[in-house]
């Protein structure tokens, strides 16, 4: 039996957005002009932070991550605007989110990073995003938690410092918090085994 092909079918349609984004050349990180909407992000690195040598200039994210609009996570009265509410620049602020905490660290540069991203329907938004951390296995989402925290005020302090935070010192809040249960040696370990098992 002969396959039919469906230009509506869902994965169709999430491979399309995943093919959008990758086909975006990576630019300045962060962006340097502000512009509109929601969407998808993937964070490449370039430099020569020791753990990381297997990726550097490479096209394999270090990080992926998504910026949906408050709307699309509570919904509202209007069926349309639970499926397209306004967005702002709800990208572009987390990417630059993301820049500031890069740039307060003492082991990082913000000038080895480099972006791509996607101003996409919110409604496929986090699907992308899953299915692009699936096929890359970025290391800050798999491997070394926490780059993607807020400062959360009173309430973080009683917590554990995320590992990412221990590896690269630098953000106030976090440093307020808790010692990590890891090591530097133990996250380093953890790192070079996540490069052999991903090239094995």
């Amino acid at each position: 039996m002969t396959d039919v092909f469906d230009p509506l079918d869902y994965r169709v349609i999430v491979d399309s957005v995943l093919n959008a984004l990758l086909r975006t050349p990576q630019g300045p990180m962060p962006p340097r002009e502000r512009f509109d909407g929601a969407g998808v992000y993937a964070i490449y690195y370039r430099g020569k932070f020791p753990g990381y040598r297997p990726i550097s200039g490479t096209e394999v994210p270090i990080y992926v991550g998504k910026a949906i609009p408050a709307g699309a996570r509570q919904g509202g009265s209007d069926a349309m605007e639970q499926i397209e509410p306004e967005a702002g620049t709800v990208l572009y602020r987390r990417l630059r989110e993301h820049g500031d905490s890069i740039g307060t660290t003492e082991t990082l540069d913000i000038a080895d990073f480099r972006c791509r991203f996607l101003v996409v329907t919110p409604i496929w938004i986090s699907t992308a995003e899953s299915l692009l951390i699936r096929r890359f296995l970025p290391l800050w989402n798999v491997c070394v938690d926490g780059f993607g925290n807020h400062h959360q005020g009173k309430g973080r302090v009683g917590q554990k410092r995320s590992d990412w935070d221990t590896l690269h010192p630098g953000r106030g809040w976090a440093q307020a918090m808790k010692q990590s249960k890891h090591t530097t040696d133990e996250i380093n370990a953890r790192i070079a085994a996540h490069f052999r098992a991903a090239a094995s």
